[in-house]
């Protein structure tokens, strides 16, 4: 485990798909000489280290890898989004006279709770404003489904997925001696005991349990209003069975589309197709690709 993805990441809140995220999870931390293939679609081009591109009036932002509040080392060496960099992106893109319209390509199995919701009332705040759309290829799962949730529409690939709308928590507890027949205790102050709830006690269990529903309660109260859907029967519309404690599934686009969590089932460049024919009919020059690390777009947000 150590010096992987996982060890990076700690024993935290997580909204992820375990299925799709554990191959993520367990890769070893980037270097700086590992290769990552830029990002191509509607006509931009996205290369290492640059968040987003305009092309024809068009923004175009991927969302994809696993999904952590700030961290520059994934975001530079492996590509994968931040919440930092979508909210600063999505304030960018919202300030800007030269896009008409946002472009939202999910491929990611969701991450951390910690700093998700910054990102999601970003895009949701981004969409009072201009029209955004959710292209998933192939997954938007947990927090990038959250994410998605706040778009105009939201359109799923052929084979692609959506859903695993729940948070879960992995964490260890020493109950026995390790390979050198040591012992570990975990000692906490006399008013701190949920600082790092015992799994093993019913106490423990309870607080674990109290702070995973406080985040799924947000979860529910976003996705109900970005999709419109009645918060009372959300529970239920996300369950695989007549009770509401069996959602956490994720689901192809014909049941996302009859479960209302996703508009319409396309192709990655029917899509690109339709975007780009109702906000810019004709090419104008050359795409534009624009790099929007921290420091740019404060310094863009300042001049707004």
């Amino acid at each position: 485990m150590r010096n992987t993805i996982a060890s990076y990441i700690g024993a935290q809140a997580m909204a992820v798909d375990v299925g799709f995220g554990a191959g993520l999870l367990g890769m070893a931390l980037p270097t700086a000489e590992q290769p990552v293939a830029a990002f191509s679609a509607g006509g931009v081009t996205i290369q290492r280290g640059e968040r987003f591109a305009i092309s024809r009036g068009v923004g175009v932002m991927p969302v994809r890898g696993m999904l952590t509040p700030n961290s520059e080392i994934l975001e530079r060496y492996l590509g994968w989004s931040t919440y930092v960099g979508i909210e600063d992106t999505a304030a960018l893109l919202a300030a800007s006279d030269e896009v008409a319209a946002v472009v939202l390509e999910f491929d990611s199995p969701g991450g951390l709770v910690i700093g998700m919701d910054a990102a999601v009332a970003a895009v949701a705040a981004l969409a009072k404003v201009k029209p955004v759309y959710a292209m998933v290829n192939p997954l938007a799962a947990s927090a990038a489904y959250h994410i998605a949730s706040q778009c105009t529409s939201i359109a799923v690939t052929p084979g692609g997925v959506v859903g695993s709308i729940g948070v879960m928590r992995a964490g260890s507890w020493p109950v026995q001696p390790d390979m050198y027949g040591e012992e570990w205790s975990i000692d906490l102050s006399t008013h701190a005991r949920a600082k790092w709830p015992n799994p093993t006690t019913e106490a423990g269990k309870r607080e674990i349990a109290r702070s995973l529903d406080e985040s799924e309660a947000r979860f529910h109260s976003n996705v109900a209003a970005g999709r419109g859907i009645d918060p009372a029967a959300l529970t239920l519309q996300l369950s695989v069975t007549d009770d509401p404690v069996d959602g956490g599934a994720i689901f192809y686009a014909d049941d996302a589309i009859k479960r209302g969590l996703a508009d319409s089932q396309e192709t990655r460049a029917a899509f690109y197709d339709r975007v780009m024919s109702a906000h810019a009919p004709a090419p104008k020059g050359q795409a534009r690709s624009a790099f929007a690390a921290r420091a740019a777009a404060s310094a863009a947000l300042a001049l707004t």
